[in-house]
């Protein structure tokens, strides 16, 4: 792809690196003072693009895995030339989940096979308009051509992929489970700083779930929003499942001691950052005011900061 294609697809600022043997991280986002789409606010400036997003590809061969198309049709066209300038032919994409920055594009793939849990389909479905017309838009949302319910394994060349579903985050949550690698593609499920919480109500049972999850045996995580310097040498430890959990507990907390919305990420997140899995960062300081919000809405609490 030249420089001029590169710059005109969004991708002009797109890092790849190789985080493990057959497997390819795609990463854009988290550079200062620049943004895409609008100076206006929308979900890919304030959200994907500031936090920073990646995107994997599990190769062999002439097969590929694409987990996750990526934050725009412009990103999702730089993955799959960079895979044909390779000789890769065979082509399948799996989603995460359903929200904005790992579906907006799925239309340069939509003549791939493209699997996802049958819970996202159904998100997909009640969710079209709201995705169709947003900012940016995301037109049209191409859906899923296969699903599957709890798991599913697939190969690509001698590579086993376990496909598992985990209800955090998202309740449609899927990631990717590489045991010969001892390495878990953990979509949004994890994030470093902190996770984005989309489902205030449901908090309990991620925490459950991230209990479920530490049960699991692996080494690595490779999550979609992170740093890239952590990524590109092959992601976090186990740790980051820790990080989230003291992060979650906490905001359980926050629905019967409201006072604690009145701590500074730094202070209401002590536990987590002590961890060492996660370090702060400053676009996270807007998720995590979301984050208070969408609890202390719930619980029918307002707190003047």
């Amino acid at each position: 792809m030249s420089t001029i294609e590169r710059e005109e697809s969004w991708a002009a600022t797109m890092r790849v690196c190789m985080p493990w043997p057959g497997i390819m991280a795609f990463y854009d986002g988290r550079i200062e003072n620049k943004r895409l789409y609008s100076q206006e606010a929308n979900w890919l400036d304030d959200g994907a693009y500031s936090l920073g997003t990646a995107t994997y590809v599990i190769y062999q061969g002439t097969e590929a895995v694409v987990y996750d198309t990526h934050m725009s049709l412009r990103h999702a066209a730089f993955i799959r030339h960079t895979l044909q300038s390779q000789g890769i032919t065979d082509i399948r994409v799996v989603m995460s989940h359903w929200h904005t920055d790992h579906v907006a594009g799925n239309g340069a793939f939509s003549d791939c096979e493209i699997i996802a849990c049958d819970l996202t389909r159904a998100l997909l479905s009640e969710n079209r308009e709201r995705l169709e017309t947003g900012k940016p838009p995301i037109k049209p949302v191409v859906m899923p051509t296969a699903t599957f319910h709890n798991c599913l394994t697939l190969h690509v060349g001698t590579i086993e992929l376990e496909l598992r579903q985990l209800d955090i985050h998202s309740a449609d949550g899927v990631v990717v489970k590489i045991p010969s690698l001892g390495l878990v593609l953990a979509g949004d499920t994890l994030e470093d700083t902190l996770t984005y919480v989309t489902e205030p109500d449901r908090l309990d049972t991620h925490l459950k779930e991230l209990a479920r999850f530490k049960q699991w045996h692996f080494q690595w995580l490779l999550p979609n929003h992170g740093r890239y310097e952590i990524i590109e040498l092959g992601g976090y430890p186990r740790e980051l499942i820790d990080a989230t959990e003291k992060y979650v507990a906490q905001l359980i907390r926050l629905k019967t001691d409201s006072s604690l919305a009145n701590l500074s990420l730094k202070e209401f997140a002590a536990e987590s950052l002590a961890t060492g899995a996660v370090a702060w960062f400053e676009p996270y300081e807007a998720v995590h005011r979301h984050n208070v919000e969408q609890v202390l809405a719930l619980e029918g609490t307002y707190v003047d900061y």
